[in-house]
C-alpha cells in the first residue's frame, strides 16, 4: 500500500517511509493512497474461537503494513506489544446501563489510551530501524498522556533517542510525574513555557526546518504520524465485533482535543465499520464543537480546564478530516490550512455542514458538568472515571442517535492520574496500581524553555549528544 500526504506534494511512500518520517516534507499528515474494504463478517470469519485483541488487529492492521512486513512478522510485534496489559482482555467493555458501554483503554503501562497504539508503533520503529541499521530522534509533543505512553514504548532502545515537549504547568501531577521520572539515558522532557498548540507549532517547525530534520534524522510519534492513528482504528472494530448489534450501528464518543483518537474511528467507518454516529465531546476549549455546530472554527486562546489533554485550539488531525471533505484535493486542503492561520478561522460551505452532520455531532461539556457526571457514574454503577472519560460520556448521552443503538464511550485514562477532580466530584481518592505506588517520591529530570525554536532546537541537539542535562528535582 501507498501513502499520500494530505497537502499533496510530497512523495507517494510505503508503510515502513512513513512510520520513520512521521510528518510529510509537505508539511501534510500520511493517509493510505486507498482505503482498503473490510467487514466484520470478513475479520471474524479469519479468527479462531478465541478472537483474541491481538488476532483483530492482525486482521485489521495487515492491509496497512503487508508491503513492509508479513502477517507473521505483524502478529509477534503485536503480541509483544501488548504482553504489558494488566487486562486479559486488554481492552475490555465494561456495561455502565441503558445499553451504554466503556471502552476501557487505560490498562497499558502508562495508563492511558496513547498505549494501545504506541506500545505496537514502539515495536514497528525497533523492527524497522533494526533492518535499515539506523538510529532516529523522536520528537513529539504531548498534553499530558501521548508523552509517558511515547517515552514508555521508547526508553532505553539503543536506536532510538525521545525528546518530548509539554506545556509547562499545564499537565496532570501524575501526567507530569510518568514522564519526567523516567531514568533513561535516550529520553529527553522539556517544559515549554507555553501551551500544547505551541509545543505542536514547534515540532512541526523542526520538521520543515529540512538541515535539522535531516541532521537529527527526526521521527514523530505522536498522532502526527499515520502508524498511532492506523493502530487506534483496531479497537472500533474490537467494540463492534464484541457487542455484535443486530444491525451493525453503533454510536462511538470519544473526548476529543487533537482529533487523532476519533479520526482513527472514522478511519474504520472508512474501512467498512458500521457506524451510526461519531460524537466529539469537547470541554471549554471547544473548537471542534464549534466547527460540527456551526461549520466555522475559530481559535481563540487556551482555557485551562479539568481535563487538560483537550487544552488545545489547534487539532492537528482535523486536518486528515478535512482533505477527506475536500474529496482528497491536496491543494484545496493546502490553501484552506494557509487561510486558517492567517486569519485564525476556518469555514465550511452550507452544504459541506449538512452532509458532515450526517454522521458527525458534537458537545461542549464544562468542568462543572464534568465533575457532576462523574459523580453521577460513581452513584449508579461504583466506577470512578476520570474527567477525560466523563467529558465522552456526556456527550454520548446528550447526543447518541437513540438507546436501540449502543453507545461506546472510550474510556481515556485511569481516574488516577487525574486524582484531585475525581476526589472532588465523589470524596473518593482513586488509587493508582501498585506499579506506581512511589510515583511522588521519585526524582524529577526536565527543563524549562521558552517558546523559543531557536533554543528549543539548540537544546534538543545538545541533549541528544549528551551535552545538555535536564534539571534533576528531588521530592
Amino acid at each position: 500500500m501507498q501513502y499520500l500526504s494530505t497537502r499533496g506534494d510530497a512523495p507517494f511512500l510505503n508503510f515502513a517511509d512513513v512510520l520513520l518520517e512521521g510528518l510529510a516534507i509537505d508539511g501534510g499528515l500520511y493517509l493510505p493512497e486507498e482505503w482498503p474494504s473490510l467487514t466484520v463478517e470478513n475479520i471474524t470469519a479469519n479468527l479462531n474461537s478465541e478472537r483474541g485483541y491481538v488476532d483483530v488487529a492482525v486482521e485489521v492492521l495487515k492491509p496497512f503494513t503487508s508491503d513492509s512486513l508479513n502477517q507473521f512478522e505483524l502478529k509477534e510485534l503485536a503480541t509483544r506489544a501488548y504482553e504489558s496489559f494488566t487486562h486479559p482482555e486488554i481492552i475490555p467493555l465494561k456495561e455502565l446501563g441503558s445499553n451504554t458501554w466503556l471502552l476501557e483503554l487505560f490498562h497499558g503501562p502508562t495508563l492511558a489510551f496513547k498505549d494501545v497504539a504506541l506500545q505496537l508503533v514502539g515495536q514497528l520503529f525497533d523492527y524497522e530501524l533494526a533492518k535499515r541499521k539506523e538510529r532516529i530522534t523522536i520528537v513529539g509533543a504531548t498534553s499530558g498522556d501521548t508523552g509517558s505512553a511515547a517515552i514508555d514504548a521508547c526508553r532505553d532502545r539503543p536506536t532510538i533517542d525521545i525528546v518530548i515537549l509539554h506545556p509547562h504547568g499545564r499537565t496532570s501531577e501524575v501526567q507530569r510525574r510518568q514522564m519526567t521520572t523516567v531514568q533513561s539515558p535516550n529520553v529527553h522532557n522539556v517544559a515549554i513555557e507555553g501551551t500544547f498548540d505551541d509545543c505542536q507549532d514547534l515540532v512541526k517547525a523542526m520538521f520543515l526546518d529540512t538541515k535539522f530534520r535531516n541532521e537529527q534524522n527526526l521521527s514523530a510519534i505522536n498522532s502526527i504520524n499515520w502508524a498511532r492513528v492506523m493502530a487506534q482504528t483496531v479497537y472500533y472494530w474490537w467494540a463492534s465485533i464484541s457487542l455484535r448489534p443486530s444491525d451493525n450501528q453503533i454510536d462511538f464518543s470519544v473526548p476529543s482535543g487533537n482529533f487523532g483518537n476519533i479520526f482513527a474511528g472514522y478511519s474504520s467507518h472508512l474501512m467498512g465499520l458500521e457506524v451510526s454516529k461519531f460524537i466529539v465531546g469537547t470541554n471549554q476549549n471547544e473548537v471542534l464543537n464549534r466547527f460540527f455546530q456551526s461549520g466555522s472554527m475559530v481559535a481563540t486562546s487556551v482555557v485551562p480546564t479539568l481535563s487538560p489533554s483537550m487544552d488545545i485550539q489547534i487539532p492537528s488531525n482535523f486536518e486528515r478530516l478535512l482533505f477527506e471533505m475536500r474529496q482528497r484535493d491536496g491543494s484545496k486542503v493546502k490553501n484552506t490550512l494557509a487561510e486558517f492561520r492567517r486569519s485564525g478561522e476556518l469555514t465550511i460551505l452550507p452544504a459541506e455542514l449538512t452532509e458532515i452532520q450526517k454522521k458527525w455531532s458534537s458537545a461542549r461539556i464544562d468542568d462543572d458538568r464534568t465533575l457532576r457526571t462523574i459523580a453521577e457514574i460513581y452513584k449508579e454503577t461504583g466506577e470512578l472515571v476520570d474527567p477525560h472519560t466523563a467529558v465522552g460520556i456526556a456527550a454520548g448521552k446528550e447526543k447518541r442517535s437513540s438507546e436501540q443503538i449502543p453507545l461506546v464511550c472510550l474510556g481515556t485514562a485511569h481516574p488516577g492520574k487525574f486524582p484531585e477532580a475525581v476526589i472532588k466530584a465523589t470524596g473518593k481518592k482513586p488509587e493508582l496500581p501498585n506499579q506506581f505506588h512511589d510515583l511522588y517520591e521519585r526524582t524529577e529530570h526536565y527543563s524549562v524553555l521558552p517558546n523559543d525554536y531557536d533554543i528549543v532546537k539548540s537544546h534538543i541537539e545538545k541533549a541528544v549528544q549528551g551535552q545538555c542535562l535536564a534539571t534533576a528535582i528531588s521530592n
